[in-house]
């Protein structure tokens, strides 16, 4: 890939996000990258103007992602690769867990991409090229994980719409990539990206676990290297043909067959009553 293209990347402040936006000024691309607050952004990264553009936008708000996309378009004169990169874990059970804070959770991670997508779909169509990246999470794969049912929902629903969205662009020339990254050694489980329930229900003992576990214990002990992450990233930036599903880590890629293996049992469990619900074909007799 040439370093010349334009990366777009939201959630740029902190994490993942800002592992990548500093690999791609390092290696010479040019980055614009989203954040809530202007300032962390330029306190944060230090890059010439004409090849960093930093951009305070409220994804929630599709005229603010629209005016992020424009600037963008207009300081460097064109958009290539997107990040979909901003989000926030939310870790409670189904039932303590708000009418308002499950759509919160919901606004920020899948309808702030959304907003982004539709965006910059407009330019990559144009130019017949791009490639879309979506952050999800293992927790987008596989929603075994006590406490984490909205959040996991949020993340299924992102690999839903990547998934059609791909066979949607692909004749375009554009290229979607959702990425699953298992445990990785971020601020992800501190308490400015990991929201927790206003009212707890302590009869959920697992949910209670779960919490102080990544809380306490899996915070800052995680087996995942951020920077190997976004290298990844990267360098399935430059493939001709980049993989649909991105699976990062040891644990993400043993989940996901966890998952696969669980699934594939329950097929072969129930097949006969599977199959047996369709309609009888007919027999004719000669």
């Amino acid at each position: 890939m040439s370093t010349q293209k334009v990366w777009f990347v939201t959630g740029a402040s902190k994490g993942l996000g800002l592992s990548l936006v500093k690999q791609l000024l390092n290696g010479g691309y040019n980055v614009a990258a989203t954040s809530r607050n202007l300032d962390d952004l330029r306190r944060l990264v230090e890059a010439p103007a004409d090849r960093f553009l930093p951009l305070a936008v409220d994804l929630k708000t599709e005229s603010s992602v629209a005016d992020a996309i424009a600037q963008t378009v207009g300081h460097f004169g064109q958009i290539d690769v997107v990040v979909n990169n901003a989000g926030y874990g939310l870790l409670g059970s189904v039932e303590e867990l708000t009418d308002e804070e499950a759509r919160e959770n919901f606004d920020v991670n899948v309808f702030g991409s959304l907003n982004v997508i539709r965006q910059a779909l407009p330019h990559l169509r144009a130019q017949q090229s791009g490639h879309i990246f979506n952050i999800s999470s293992i927790g987008g794969f596989t929603g075994a994980f006590p406490g984490f049912g909205i959040y996991c929902a949020t993340k299924f629903a992102v690999e839903g719409f990547s998934e059609s969205l791909a066979t949607e662009v692909k004749s375009l020339g554009i290229h979607v990539t959702v990425v699953e990254p298992g445990y990785f050694r971020t601020e992800f489980l501190t308490s400015g990206s990991l929201a927790v329930p206003k009212n707890q229900i302590d009869a959920y003992r697992e949910v209670r676990d779960s919490q102080q576990a990544h809380q306490q214990q899996i915070n800052g002990n995680q087996p995942g290297d951020p920077e190997k992450a976004v290298a990844a990233i990267i360098q399935i930036a430059s493939e001709a043909n980049p993989p649909l599903h991105l699976f990062l880590g040891q644990d993400a890629y043993d989940l996901a067959y966890g998952k696969i293996d669980a699934v594939k049992s329950d097929l072969e469990t129930w097949k006969e009553l599977t199959v047996s619900t369709g309609f009888e074909t007919e027999r004719t007799t000669a």
